[in-house]
């Protein structure tokens, strides 16, 4: 494939019209300056993408982009100049001192008049999400590094809508300059004052249902899947879905994952009952009820979460869930008969009733032919009751995949070697890494769920440290990394594991769970080209702990412990058998 850039010129755009609902143009731009890699993608889908839709709905979905303005770099350029932020900003106070430092600041007086026309013209949640020139460019990985924030914007008064929004806008700014960022940054070989941040005021697909605004569904589809099961192959690709807001998806939550060439295909579990310990039981919303405590530094300041009840409640489970049946141990698609709910997509999926599936395929066609490589697109999906109006699509996002074709050939005598550290059948990248020296692993005598918020920080530090010295490294852990549900695997950020080349997932028989191909963390995995493997407790291949446990000890912390071996490792990953091996051969 031709790969092509998603970095539009500015001047594209038209400038700002404080009648927001009003006007013909649904994206516009505050400013003159770039509107980085997020924007640009949601242009280049207008342009290329949505336009092929433009004589009506597909089926009876309509497809559209979220309305949107871009306040362009040249902004965030003038903020940071007038209030002399740079000084603070690069140095190593806490994330809290910055964002502080950051609400207290003053915003340009040019765009003032703008931002209070936006509000005054809208009355629906708005989401704040960031469009830097690193973030989402053409195979940076820069996924969700950043803050996205929503906000309610239905209080009656017009300043304090306008003071949320605002406050949102510098939370945004402030999230250049996190830890988690600039070790980020440090990892992919940048410097974080050559940052600029363009931000996107977007409108958030969705209904409200009493004290909650939220879509029925939300989802990421790629064009190529890392970890195809039975008859599903790579280049078919890969969905997952989830109800409400996409952070579920995005942060590594439960959701619903299926090969849009096999919709009907569950995952495979032992029994129908065991599969309700696989799908969705909560999912996020805006808060449109009781304002929340005041805090302008918290990212889900104005978000919440509900469960089931609430949405079956809200009316808006028939099109998406199914009914365990406990009397004869059956699924059954719909939620016509009692029993509990199983979020299985079933009537999107199975029955067809709108259309989505054959919508993500021809997207994802669509998408590959536009880009010139394998894609992945992020979208939110809203149902009116009743099938007679066609339900909302919106598109939100879309992103290069790398995905890498190179010949690997590992034999399969290598995976059972006594000089395999780890193998698995169950892998994610492709190639051979052997420069890595250090280890660092979660220690399984002492591990226990509940301690995964502290591992993540001991994690974080040990990161830090490491990404000092200059010294990348292979990483094991338990459960699902980067989840946002400590009881699912440990909840890190990319930033705090940045400096890892080879990571690990083990799972254990009371942390036994899937791998998450829909969130931005598995996107910076794949473009970082950091080898993944999956080890399973009940498996063929495990991890030579006790190897690990003699090799000399850097540093411990009371659940992490960092070693280094005396030759490098070496990691050899066949991409296209989805298997791997990890080797040390100390005789060499």
């Amino acid at each position: 494939m031709s790969e092509k850039k998603l970095i539009v010129d500015p001047a594209r755009l038209p400038l700002f019209n404080r009648d927001f609902f009003g006007s013909k143009e649904i994206v516009s731009r505050i400013g003159t300056g770039a509107i980085g890699g997020k924007a640009s993608g949601l242009v280049f889908i207008k342009d290329s993408l949505v336009s092929e839709f433009e004589g009506g709905p597909f089926g009876n979905i309509k497809i559209g982009i979220p309305r949107f303005a871009v306040i362009t770099t040249d902004f965030f350029d003038r903020f940071m100049a007038r209030n002399h932020l740079y000084d603070i900003a690069l140095s190593d106070q806490p994330d809290q001192y910055i964002a502080h430092a950051f609400q207290k600041a003053d915003m340009p007086p040019e765009m003032v008049g703008d931002l209070r026309g936006l509000i005054i013209a809208v009355r629906q949640p708005l989401a704040v999400r960031s469009s830097s020139l690193m973030e989402d460019a053409m195979y940076e990985p820069f996924a969700g590094v950043y803050a996205t924030k929503m906000i309610p914007n239905n209080q009656p008064e017009i300043d304090i809508r306008f003071q949320r929004l605002v406050e949102a806008i510098k939370f945004v700014w402030a999230s250049v300059f996190f830890k988690a960022a600039r070790d980020y940054h440090k990892a992919a070989g940048k410097k974080t004052e050559d940052e600029k941040m363009a931000v996107i005021i977007q409108e958030v697909v969705g209904r409200k249902h009493y004290d909650r605004f939220y879509p029925d569904l939300a989802g990421v589809a790629r064009s190529y899947n890392f970890y195809p099961m039975g008859r599903a192959r790579p280049e078919e690709g890969v969905v997952d879905l989830a109800l409400g807001l996409g952070k579920t998806i995005v942060d590594g939550g439960l959701d619903w994952t299926y090969s849009p060439a096999h919709p009907r295909v569950a995952p495979p579990t032992g029994s129908p009952r065991d599969l309700l310990k696989l799908t969705q039981t909560e999912f996020w919303a805006v808060n449109m009820g009781k304002p929340p405590e005041y805090n302008p530094l918290h990212e889900t300041e104005y978000l919440i979460k509900a469960g089931l009840s609430e949405a079956e409640y809200d009316g808006v489970l028939t099109n998406l869930a199914s009914t365990y049946r406990p009397q004869d141990d059956k699924i059954v698609i719909g939620t016509g008969s009692p029993g509990p709910r199983a979020l299985t997509f079933a009537p999107l999926l199975s029955l067809e009733l709108y259309g989505l599936n054959e919508l993500l395929k021809k997207l994802l066609k669509l998408g590959e032919t536009a880009l010139g490589s394998e894609i992945e697109i992020e979208f939110a999906m809203s149902i009116e009751k009743g099938h007679e109006t066609p339900a909302n699509f919106g598109f939100l996002q879309i992103r290069p995949m790398v995905v890498s074709h190179d010949k690997i050939e590992i034999d399969d005598r290598e995976l059972s070697s006594p000089h395999a550290i780890a193998a698995s059948n169950r892998v994610l990248g492709n190639g051979t890494i052997d420069t890595l020296n250090d280890v660092v692993y979660v220690i399984p005598e002492t591990f226990n769920a509940k301690d995964t918020p502290q591992i993540a920080r001991e994690l974080a530090e040990i990161n830090h440290r490491l990404l000092q010295e200059g010294r990348r490294y292979m990483l094991i852990g338990f459960g699902r990394w980067g989840s946002s549900d400590p009881w699912l695997g440990i909840p890190v950020e990319w930033g705090q594991i940045s400096g890892s080349r080879v990571m690990v997932e083990a799972t254990l028989p009371g942390m036994d769970v899937e791998l998450s191909q829909g969130s931005h963390f598995f996107h910076n995995i794949t473009s970082f080209r950091v080898f993944y493997f999956s080890v399973h407790h009940a498996g063929p291949y495990h991890i030579a702990w006790e190897r690990l446990a003699a090799q000399k000890e850097i540093g411990r912390t009371p659940l992490v412990r960092h070693i280094r071996f005396e030759k490098p490792l070496t990691a050899k990953v066949d991409g296209r058998a989805g298997k791997g091996v990890i080797l040390y051969d100390d005789e060499l």
